[in-house]
């Protein structure tokens, strides 16, 4: 796997941080975890800019996205008691499915 996959890998497990942090931010008046949410925001932004140097904008967004999307998903449901319910689950089984047909539908 290329530097630039790991960089979007990374950058989606991020998304997951920061996206999660909002919920903790309570509106962004909470200084610890708003900080430590625009931080992994940031970052984020960055590693997902320096992937799509090598990885085309539509695949690199998309994966990007869909790690954010199934990572959140599966901590709300594992932290956050969140719905667990078989058409969810199967939702999440079909967005990881695109996510790994994009990556193995586009060059290293």
């Amino acid at each position: 796997m290329s530097i630039a996959w790991t960089l979007l890998i990374v950058a989606g497990l991020l998304e997951v941080i920061w996206a999660v942090g909002l919920k903790y931010t309570e509106g962004f008046t909470r200084l610890v975890p708003t900080g430590f949410t625009l931080s992994a925001m940031a970052l984020s932004m960055v590693l997902l800019a320096r992937a799509l140097r090598t990885i085309p904008v539509g695949t690199g967004y998309a994966v990007w996205t869909g790690i954010g999307a199934v990572g959140t998903a599966l901590v709300g449901i594992w932290l956050l008691g969140e719905p667990r319910s078989p058409g969810r689950l199967l939702s999440i089984a079909a967005i990881v499915g695109g996510i790994v047909g994009l990556k193995m539908a586009t060059p290293s």
